[in-house]
């Protein structure tokens, strides 16, 4: 059995940094394949490298390494759009990217329904269409990527593709999106997106059997933030987010991010809905600047080497990529 899959999921309510994991594990692991699962465009993963940032809605973070082929799983909805800005922005092969025949097609009309009171003034959506596009879905109404033009060159199996790689024993690197408590399922619903995103639901996404997975790293950040509405336990005022430098701007909708202190009783459930077998901290630097930009765990303050232990001992799951600051190189990778 070829256990070659690595699965990246978000451990709290997105926004942990999984772009900036998986653009690292994709320069340091050269995988054949980076394939994005989630829910579609109204997830931002920011990759940044030496100095350039880009913020990917629909392509893969793994782009930065240049051998990869970069895939959307049929179960990711699709913005034409925005799919070919990227492309364009990003300055990449057309021919490395496929996007799977069945993927879903978000149209201007999902778009106006995502952006009325019910919605995005409710629930705190992005407003991109991925609501009524995946309800769509469910009435089997929306289109295929299959039938739109723009795409076919495209057009691609990516079960297909993934399942090659795995034959000839090739790394596959699957990304996630959104976070585990905005599963449709398993989060804090009714404030969550509109399918589930846990590991499982990643690997559906793109077409993976779970017995070729060999790991499942879920991402956490070193404090908790969230977009929207929704219960945040242990929230911090905006005043105090801003004094600790932990206020952020969300990447697709411009919007004020909450926060709050770690929470080791949501990381535990992540662990447990996700089977994670390891665990990546990202903007520990955000927690401890003294460590900002640090690549070597033996240099990382004891205050910051505690808190990762705090983790692994609460949590029972080993911390393994660590994250010191926003450049892809700012990475301490603990893996054999």
């Amino acid at each position: 059995m070829r256990l070659c899959a690595l699965v990246v999921v978000g451990g709290f309510f997105g926004d942990e940094g999984k772009g900036k994991i998986v653009s690292y594990l994709a320069f340091k692991d050269k995988p054949k394949i980076v394939a994005r699962g989630g829910v579609g465009p109204n997830a931002g993963h920011t990759v940044v490298i030496n100095g350039k940032s880009y913020k990917l809605r629909q392509l893969p973070s793994g782009f930065v390494y240049e051998k990869a082929k970069l895939l959307i799983g049929p179960g990711v909805l699709v913005n034409p759009k925005v799919f070919l800005n990227e492309i364009s922005e990003t300055n990449i092969d057309p021919n490395r990217v496929g996007v799977d025949y069945q993927a879903g097609i978000i149209e201007e009309v999902h778009i106006e329904r995502d952006q009325k009171k019910d919605l995005k003034g409710r629930l705190g959506t992005t407003g991109t269409g991925c609501g009524p596009a995946n309800a769509d879905r469910a009435l089997r109404t929306l289109k295929m990527a299959k039938e739109i033009d723009v795409l076919k060159k495209f057009l691609t199996d990516v079960p297909g593709e993934i399942h090659e790689a795995i034959e000839n024993n090739e790394k596959v690197l699957i990304e996630g999106t959104q976070g585990t408590f905005l599963s449709l399922y398993h989060g804090t619903y009714p404030y969550v997106t509109s399918k589930d995103v846990t590991a499982a639901a990643i690997c559906s996404d793109v077409g993976l059997g779970p017995k070729f997975v060999k790991d499942i790293l879920v991402v956490f950040k070193a404090y908790v933030t969230r977009v929207g509405a929704g219960p945040l336990p242990g929230e911090l005022s905006e005043e105090e987010a801003r004094k600790r430098g932990w206020l952020e701007i969300a990447t697709v909708t411009g919007r004020k991010r909450r926060a709050a202190p770690f929470n080791y009783d949501l990381a535990r459930r992540a662990v447990l809905l996700n089977s994670a077998t390891m665990l990546a901290i990202t903007k520990l630097d955000k927690v401890f600047p003294e460590v900002a930009g640090v690549r070597d765990f033996d240099k990382l303050t004891d205050d910051a080497k505690s808190f990762i232990e705090e983790i692994e001992n609460k949590v029972k799951v080993p911390v393994k990529i660590i994250s010191t600051g926003p450049d892809l190189h700012d990475t301490i990778d603990l893996r054999d």
